[in-house]
């Protein structure tokens, strides 16, 4: 097994995937797939599944049964940190930055997995507020800060495929912009990123396919070419 990137084609497949937290059954046959230097987003209210179709790809869930490959790899039965080595890394919701560590030490934590990651030199360039706090502990930064930080955190490591969750949640418009100037960079750079995103006006100028989720189920899939023609389905079923 490889954890080189082939060129070309397929990146992630999920395949009937479901999951499942103790005895409550959460994703009911998820579908979905990501070509290399796609970005796809998972939509949907709050409870739909979208968070947890990202951990079950990590296995960071109770049990999980179905297929994922990924970069032509079996995932399912592997361990998360087998997964994460073989090159995809993980954005939570929670950020997970370690409070007592500066910005630069909670950059440097995350193991290098593959050639090609960020240097902190770029990283830095890329998010200038990280060099300007660089020697802040992590209970220091703003909320934009510390979910800059944690993106940062896995630029350094190589990963190409990216699954970022609600990065936008309860930051300000101008840290959002930023986001996005930043998301379209990585695409630019051939980075595969799936995005769960509440925050449809965010999320709909940067995707090349979103899947909408609702009770465990993907309930439609919009191409970014029918993104206009489907608007008025999307909002109804997010209530937005």
């Amino acid at each position: 097994m490889s954890s080189a990137f082939k060129p070309g084609g397929e990146m992630l497949c999920v395949t009937d995937l479901h999951a499942f937290y103790g005895e409550s059954h959460i994703l009911h046959g998820i579908d979905l797939q990501v070509n290399r230097g796609e970005l796809i987003t998972l939509l949907g209210r709050n409870g739909s599944g979208r968070s947890t179709t990202l951990k079950a790809i990590l296995g960071l869930v109770g049990k999980r049964t179905g297929s994922i490959m990924f970069n032509g790899n079996e995932v399912t039965r592997m361990q998360p940190h087998t997964i994460a080595r073989l090159g995809i890394g993980y954005c939570p919701e929670e950020r997970g930055i370690f409070a007592g560590l500066s910005t630069e030490e909670n950059l440097m934590l995350a193991p290098v997995v593959a050639s090609g990651g960020m240097t902190l030199d770029e990283i830095y360039t890329v998010f200038p507020n990280l060099l300007e706090r660089r020697n802040s502990p992590g209970t220091r930064l703003s909320g934009g800060e510390q979910q800059m930080l944690a993106m940062a955190r896995i630029l350094r490591t190589g990963a190409k495929v990216l699954l970022l969750d609600e990065i936008t949640e309860g930051l300000a418009p101008v840290i959002v912009k930023k986001l996005g100037e930043v998301i379209r960079l990585l695409k630019s750079r051939g980075y595969t990123i799936v995005l769960v995103e509440q925050n449809f006006r965010f999320a709909a100028p940067l995707a090349d396919r979103h899947y909408v989720l609702e009770h465990g189920h993907v309930v439609m899939t919009v191409q970014k070419s029918e993104l206009e023609a489907r608007t008025g389905d999307l909002h109804d079923l997010l209530g937005v």
